[in-house]
């Protein structure tokens, strides 16, 4: 959810006409030690910068220049029509993920409640405040682990029917249909293909138009994005309804997907949820579930088919777990105990491409921080390249190493895909599970190669490879 956060930036392209002059910051005259930076043009600031960075596979360098030239722990400057201070490096990052509602809050653009409107009229950041407390409930462990075997026979059941026919493929759609499948089936106990089809294509629909201009007209790609988003919510509403009645009727479990725990749990003035407050939010989570998860699947693609060696060791180690396993048997926890490097060399690519750049916050109060004056009101940005390609956390930053995860792994706030502190990504070991499900099942049964030696990744605002990294498959002679 926290690529929601840049839905509205393209709109500040028709505004770069409008520039004039520079823009100058209220209360820079104050004479408080605000951080050293540039706050851009008037209206658009440096948001084109920032974005252009990103369309041409460099996110990084935005960030990495500016720390150089202004400062290495903040800088100043102005994203989406907002005064902000960017907070860099391990410590930048300690203060937001660890001050939640003290000093910051979690900022989401008044856009994002067009395509997510609450029934009780209460704002995304509140919603996301409830589901925060929600879904460790869950996700907890003990559902986690009965999720493996569903995921692996998901996976191999993807791999049948839209790898093993073809001699090439296009590995992001895919990897999207297959984290897709997995969301419908696990968060609504929806698996049928024809079912999840009425599924995706409003959904594509709905992804696309949340990162176009936000102008709610006719024919818009913003307006289709808010009419699927009405078309899923229907469907899903529709299997609410039907849920209920199972459940009164005892043909549903309380405990088999995330739509039963919704329905069933109160919140902490016992109250239950409105059907379409639940339907809101199972729509965020498919969403949410299944970005992230589909990009990383799609790096790791690439990066094995980059670097033989790197496949060798996967390989290795997942052929070993499938010789303890008889045949038909499905993963289990302690196979999935067992994948360490495979995780290491995932947790590698999460730190050279995180799906989530970065994620806004708003100061609540005046504060000092390294003797800077951040004022209550301006935005704080943290960047995962502040610490992800920083040479002074990660040795060598451009090399894929996988060992650098070995032991204790990286120092704390300096690895931060998932976010941190209480906004720490909630599904983080859901993702985890899914992606070396299928790591587990792709290794064993194809190697490849990438079709395309040079591929450009474009940021807008989570990357991918710019035609969806097609591949040529090679199955071993064994499967």
């Amino acid at each position: 959810m926290a690529a929601l956060l840049l839905l509205f930036s393209l709109s500040l392209i028709n505004l770069l006409l409008l520039i004039v002059k520079p823009y100058k910051s209220k209360g820079q005259s104050s004479g408080n030690n605000l951080p050293p930076g540039r706050m851009g043009w008037t209206f658009i600031g440096e948001s084109l910068d920032f974005l252009s960075n990103g369309w041409k596979g460099q996110p990084q360098r935005f960030i990495m220049e500016r720390m150089a030239k202004y400062s290495p722990i903040a800088f100043k400057t102005s994203l989406f029509g907002a005064r902000t201070v960017v907070m860099c490096g391990a410590p930048g990052n300690k203060l937001l993920f660890s001050n939640e509602n003290k000093l910051v809050t979690a900022w989401w653009p008044d856009s994002i409640n067009k395509v997510f409107p609450s029934s009780t009229q209460t704002s995304s950041n509140h919603e996301m405040k409830k589901m925060r407390k929600l879904l460790p409930q869950v996700l907890r462990a003990e559902a986690l682990h009965r999720y493996i075997g569903i995921m692996d026979s998901m996976a191999q059941r993807h791999l049948d029917a839209d790898w093993a026919t073809k001699k090439e493929v296009t590995v992001f759609p895919l990897a999207k249909m297959y984290t897709f499948w997995l969301a419908c089936r696990l968060f609504i106990s929806v698996e049928d293909p024809d079912h999840v089809a009425k599924f995706s294509k409003p959904f594509e629909v709905l992804a696309s138009g949340i990162f176009s201009i936000p102008i709610d007209l006719p024919g818009t790609p913003f307006r289709k994005a808010v009419n699927a988003a009405e078309e899923i919510r229907k469907e899903i509403r529709a299997i609410i309804k039907q849920r209920k009645i199972d459940l009164a009727e005892k043909r549903a479990s309380p405990t088999q997907d995330v739509l039963s725990h919704m329905l069933l749990t109160p919140d902490e003035d016992g109250k239950y949820m409105q059907e379409m407050d639940v339907a809101d939010k199972i729509l965020g989570l498919l969403i949410g579930g299944h970005d992230t998860a589909s990009i990383t699947i799609t790096f790791i693609v690439k990066y094995l088919a980059d670097l033989p060696h790197v496949y060798k060791q996967v390989f290795n180690e997942q052929m070993e777990i499938a010789r303890s396993k008889a045949p038909g048997e499905l993963l289990n926890w302690e196979d999935i105990q067992k994948m360490k490097y495979s995780w290491n060399v995932a947790c590698e690519v999460l730190r050279l491409a995180p799906p989530l750049q970065g994620a806004f916050r708003e100061a609540i109060t005046d504060f000092m921080y390294a003797g800077f004056f951040i004022p209550k009101g301006w935005k704080l940005y943290w960047s995962a390249h502040s610490t992800h390609r920083n040479p002074t956390y990660f040795a060598d930053p451009e090399k894929f190493d996988p060992s650098r995860f070995e032991g204790n792994g990286p120092a704390p706030y300096t690895f931060v895909p998932f976010g941190g502190g209480p906004r720490m990504c909630p599904g983080k070991e859901y993702a985890r599970l899914e992606i070396l499900a299928f790591m587990h099942n792709l290794v064993k049964r194809f190697k490849w190669e990438k079709l395309l030696s040079q591929e450009k990744i474009v940021v807008n605002p989570m990357p991918i490879p710019e035609k969806g990294l097609p591949v040529r498959l090679h199955p071993h002679n064994s499967c």
